[in-house]
């Protein structure tokens, strides 16, 4: 649970403008956040007109031998404790499957709790772009008590020495990044998808390798002619089952290899991983979207079981063809860990299935959309003030940071972002006092899928922007977007300031599911009960 502080700084107005390291500063509307697209093929994005060359994170100032209006050039670079730079991710498996555990009583452990995966789990309010790329949303607001009754809605302390709180002007400040729906399903282009699917033993448990079957059969009927689908199976070893064929007078071929499916014994995820991506190398398709989909339960026991040389080999085909992976985990003991990193290698994403419910949701709503991309490596960098900002801390994100002078590098890896989809990144933000003004930039940096060419995105909040109550803002998205991440820092043992406890953050969620009228809502309000319940938070 990283901290930085903010230290003073004896510049002028000028620089610090051109210190905030989005590359354009951008004065906030009512609505707390604004927005300008920028192509950055030369490396940087250009100042606003009139404003000074901005300095880079890497020191640099917008261009070689760039100069500041007329002012002496500088070499300043802002300061680490300003900025905070992380891939994006659009995974939710470790909040689906914690509300599996819970669910059944059991609990989960701390590092499978990943904020943001809570926080990404929820529809989001923010606009969409009208074209490809992004847009960026900032808002926030200031914590406040929860009226629950009994006691519980008391919020516990500010001062929280050890985990580097302070009492102070505390805010929740969300950055929400936001890609335009697909269009019509016929202009998406063609996929090459490559499903991996463990059948060892321990996938005979219901709603594992049936859960999967099924889906698969449903999803067959979901695809487009021209699409194309291989298949690969793994338990003590690797088997081929369906070269790359195009579902065009298909359909019944791809169902009968699914239905023929049966689990066996152990599970060698290294054999399936490798065979799977030589097989979407030997079929890739020049034009389409080149997936591996894994599905499976990751509890490997044979074979590689650690990540490592399995990570190596995604490595080399999202580099050299790429091939992207999509994890989709399934049963009551799953290995988080591993198909976690899998997806994070393979430039790719997890999500987590108990139920047909979600199975159709992951198969029939999702996969397609995740057929086209809107970006690829995409990174986001927010610059907080060092005039009004003392101290930050991004809540979750801790396994996708980014070095910050690697924001701009192209070479460093992001995350798959595809259309319709949502971000959020939500900060702790601790004001110095009376402090007025900008409080911070977002930037998104992102490649386009066909043409590589780099493009920005960036928003900005001030002060006026995140004073209301948390309780009383009118986006009740952010309410939601709140309580998700302290019910996530409240399992792994976390804090956030202004977290009520668990039966005020119940209550929240109720009101919030009804006025909503969003299921998902009222399923979080579910699991945060069963885990007050439990007696263990």
């Amino acid at each position: 649970m990283t901290f930085r502080t903010a230290t003073r700084t004896r510049v002028g107005k000028a620089v610090v403008a051109a210190v905030l390291a989005g590359g354009v500063l951008l004065t906030a509307g009512c609505g707390g956040s604004g927005n300008r697209a920028t192509d950055t093929s030369e490396g940087y994005a250009p100042a606003p007109d009139g404003a000074p060359a901005p300095v880079l994170p890497d020191g640099g100032k917008g261009g070689p031998d760039r100069d500041t209006s007329g002012e002496e050039k500088r070499d300043v670079a802002p300061p680490a404790d300003y900025l905070s730079t992380f891939a994006l991710d659009v995974d939710t498996a470790s909040y689906d499957y914690t509300r599996r555990l819970l669910k059944e009583g059991r609990a989960p452990g701390r590092h499978q709790v990943r904020p943001e995966e809570f926080i990404n789990s929820f529809r989001q309010d923010y606009p969409r772009p009208e074209g490809d790329g992004f847009t960026v949303s900032v808002d926030g607001a200031r914590p406040g008590s929860v009226d629950a009754g009994g006691g519980e809605g008391e919020i516990k302390p500010q001062t929280q020495d050890a985990e580097g709180y302070e009492d102070g002007d505390w805010s929740l400040v969300r950055v929400g990044l936001a890609t335009r729906p697909t269009g019509r399903e016929a202009d998406r282009p063609p996929a090459a998808l490559t499903f991996v699917i463990d059948i060892s033993g321990s996938m005979a448990e219901p709603g594992r390798l049936d859960l999967v079957k099924k889906s698969l059969g449903t999803l067959t009927d979901q695809l487009r002619d021209d699409d194309s689908i291989a298949v690969v199976t793994f338990s003590g070893e690797a088997e081929t089952r369906l070269p790359m064929t195009r579902l065009d007078g298909n359909r019944d071929r791809i169902r009968s290899v699914v239905d023929e499916l049966e689990p066996t014994d152990s599970t060698n995820v290294e054999a399936g991983v490798t065979t799977g991506y030589d097989e979407a190398v030997e079929g890739r398709r020049k034009g389409a979207t080149n997936r591996v989909v894994l599905l499976s339960d990751a509890l490997a026991n044979t074979g590689e079981t650690e990540a490592e040389a399995i990570l190596e080999r995604i490595e080399d085909a999202r580099r050299e063809h790429g091939i992207t992976l999509f994890g989709v985990g399934v049963g009551s003991d799953y290995g988080d860990d591993l198909m976690e990193r899998l997806a994070d290698k393979g430039d790719g994403h997890t999500t987590y299935v108990s139920t047909d419910e979600e199975a159709r949701k992951v198969f029939v709503d999702q996969l397609p959309r995740h057929v086209e991309l809107r970006a690829r490596d995409a990174k986001a960098q927010v610059a907080f003030d060092p005039q009004t900002v003392q101290q930050f801390r991004l809540i979750g994100y801790e396994n996708r940071e980014v070095a910050d002078d690697d924001f701009r590098d192209d070479k460093v890896d992001g995350g798959e972002v595809g259309p319709g989809h949502t971000v959020t990144a939500l900060y702790a933000v601790r004001l110095r006092d009376g402090a007025r003004g900008h409080v911070a930039t977002a930037t998104v940096r992102w490649l386009d899928p066909r043409t590589r060419a780099p493009h920005e995105e960036s928003g900005s909040v001030e002060t006026d922007a995140i004073d209301g109550a948390l309780w009383d803002a009118p986006s009740e998205r952010l309410q939601i977007t709140a309580v998700a991440a302290y019910f996530a820092e409240s399992l792994r043992g976390g804090f956030v300031p202004g977290a009520p406890g668990l039966g005020a953050l119940e209550e929240r969620a109720r009101a919030l599911a009804g006025s909503t009228e969003d299921s998902a809502v009222e399923d979080l309000a579910d699991a945060i009960e069963q885990a007050r319940r439990s007696g263990r938070y």
